[in-house]
């Protein structure tokens, strides 16, 4: 994805400079990517980038008038004032990061006074990775970057490794490789003529768990004042207003909180929605009538016969692109997304909606799967477990925010920004803030979206929402509409992932009727305990069965072989099994394997 990479360095030389080059060169993962570098000797930074063409980036290097500070920036920052950065810096020194408000990170180098400093946003999203030395730091927001000029990184974590595979996502800072750490959220490391003399953390979420809880009327008047303000400031981002903003938009809550307020002129915001090739799914149909409703275009992106067709090199694509942080599923980002940047270059979601305002946590520890994994590798799924309640202590929206958001989403944002620009209101400052503010029991409640949507476009509300849900329902009617919904969203899951062992063979007998014609496609739109059986099943043995792929040093003997063959007969479901074996293989030919 589009970011930033460089060298601080005491004893900084001109191999410094051709590095840089060389690890820009590997996040180069579209021909249409802006890319560039710069050397500073005397403040001992080398530095690069890769920007999407016309984003809130693709000014890099950003100079001041004098030419005597520089900044090398990633993401975007949303402000009402319109002051830029450098400004900022001019009138706050080293703390004009502190009430940035956005998603970034970035290097401002000051030739004036040898100085430069590493930053990122107060989440952690704007993901860095490290790898420390006695005299230099390399950082990169992607960690290839780092594999390309330091073999000694090119190794997995096994701790780290057994934490993807219990949680989804390696915890603490950690990654995936060996040397390698992640930037913490709200950092601001400092660098005299390239010597790390400060590690700062400028924002404490402490201070937002302080906050006093308001009453239920207070916070959602409070609510309809906030939430309409950061969706005009993400509309209206002075740098980037040149460029075309589309929506995707589902059937929940939170895209359609957007809309109620988004101001925008008829045909002026495009919609999408992402789509299979059963049926229009649930998605599909009510995010059609929502846009009709706000008097906006709408099309479906499908996800069917030609992904089949490229599932091999988007798979691969996904695991190289998100550093191995996002699994195979990935592959359905990265074809859908590449679409949907031809619609819009900038693409708002309602993502993170849930986690910020109904406080949901989306991640997990789960138990690792004894029949795929070795003894060994099981026990360090444990310890993955036992890590993963211990950071998960405390305060439920700090573990959200601060943990969830910068650890487990970052996989999935990361190949989607690959493709375009992302925005979504629900992590701006004041909207998190306000959050931390929630009454008792309200952050658990669809009730205040459902009256927000009302009051803000009341025909909005008029739709149910893709669980059959109304702001002010007819008793008999709704309840009956929403148990429809439940009941098939679960039965899809039931017939996909979650196909019990027992009903595998029966579902295979019955193949020739073709019995998921029944239940896929009304909730979701990629399905791949089926594909695995039928369509993919050439490359799954393809990779799985090579003779090294059986000998990875985490996996039970001869557990490949078997796990594929009962799901490929029908005779058992071991999808998730399979995403982990294939992911994890990918992991090492995409990135620890590779010929740099």
């Amino acid at each position: 994805m589009p970011g930033i990479t460089g060298i601080i360095s005491a004893d900084p030389s001109r191999a410094c400079e051709y590095s840089v080059r060389s690890m820009v060169a590997v996040m180069q993962h579209e021909p249409f990517y802006r890319s560039g570098s710069i050397h500073h000797a005397g403040a001992g930074v080398a530095a690069g980038w890769a920007v999407h063409p016309h984003a809130f980036a693709d000014s890099n290097p950003i100079w001041n008038e004098a030419r005597d500070v520089c900044l090398v920036f990633s993401g975007e920052t949303f402000s009402d004032s319109g002051a830029d950065l450098l400004t900022e810096y001019a009138r706050n020194g080293p703390a004009f990061i502190d009430n940035l408000n956005g998603t970034f990170c970035g290097l401002l180098i000051d030739l004036r006074r040898h100085r430069s400093m590493l930053f990122n946003d107060r989440y952690g999203l704007g993901r860095v990775y490290l790898h420390e030395s006695a005299d230099t730091v390399y950082f990169a927001t992607e960690a290839k970057s780092l594999l390309r000029v330091l073999p000694v990184t090119r190794q997995l974590d096994a701790a780290a490794l057994a934490e993807f595979a219990a949680c989804g996502c390696a915890l603490e800072d950690r990654t995936l490789f060996a040397g390698v750490s992640l930037l913490p959220p709200a950092s601001r490391w400092t660098f005299q003529r390239g010597q790390l003399v400060e590690k700062k953390t400028y924002f404490d979420v402490k201070a937002w768990e302080q906050l006093p809880a308001l009453n239920e009327g207070d916070y959602y008047e409070q609510l309809k004042s906030t939430f309409p303000k950061a969706v005009k400031r993400q509309f209206c981002n002075d740098l980037s207003r040149d460029q075309r903003v589309g929506m995707s938009l589902t059937g929940g809550l939170d895209g359609r909180m957007i809309m109620a307020c988004s101001g925008q002129d008829p045909g002026a915001l495009p919609c999408y929605t992402f789509g299979g090739s059963y049926r229009d799914c649930s998605d599909v149909s009510l995010a059609r009538q929502m846009a009709r409703d706000c008097g906006q275009t709408h099309q479906v992106i499908t996800v069917d016969e030609p992904f089949l067709r490229q599932f091999a090199a988007l798979a691969e694509k996904a695991v190289y692109v998100s550093d191995g942080a996002m699994d195979v599923s990935g592959a359905v980002e990265l074809f859908a997304n590449a679409q949907a940047r031809h619609i819009a270059p900038v693409r708002m979601t309602g993502n993170y909606g849930s986690e910020i305002l109904r406080h949901n946590v989306a991640f997990k520890a789960q138990p690792l799967d004894a029949q795929l994994f070795n003894a060994d590798f099981l026990r360090l799924g444990g310890a993955a477990g036992a890590t993963y309640a211990q950071a998960t202590q405390g305060h439920r929206l700090t573990a959200i925010t601060l943990k969830q958001v910068p650890w487990f989403h970052h996989a999935r944002l990361s190949l989607e920004q690959s493709q375009l620009t992302m925005r979504s209101p629900y992590l701006d400052n004041d909207v998190v803030r306000l959050a931390y503010q929630s009454p008792l029991g309200q952050a658990c409640s669809k009730a205040t979206a459902l009256r927000f949507v009302a009051e803000a476009k009341p025909s909005l509300s008029k739709i149910p929402t893709d669980r059959g849900l109304l702001h002010r329902p007819t008793p008999a009617l709704t309840k009956l509409h929403h148990y429809f919904q439940e009941f098939t969203f679960k039965a899809e899951y039931a017939y996909d992932y979650g196909m019990p062992q027992w009903l595998a063979p029966v579902d295979q007998a019955l193949k020739a009727w073709r019995p998921e014609r029944l239940f896929l496609g009304r909730h979701k739109f990629y399905h791949f305990r089926v594909w695995y059986r039928d369509r993919l099943s050439a490359y799954l043995k393809e990779v799985l069965l090579d003779p090294q792929a059986s000998q990875r040093p985490h996996l039970a003997p001869g557990s490949l072989k078997r796990l594929l063959n009962e799901h490929l007969s029908g005779a058992r479901n071991h999808t998730n099994a399979l995403h982990q074996a294939l992911s994890i293989e990918l992991m090492y030919r995409q990135l620890v394997e590779r010929k740099w």
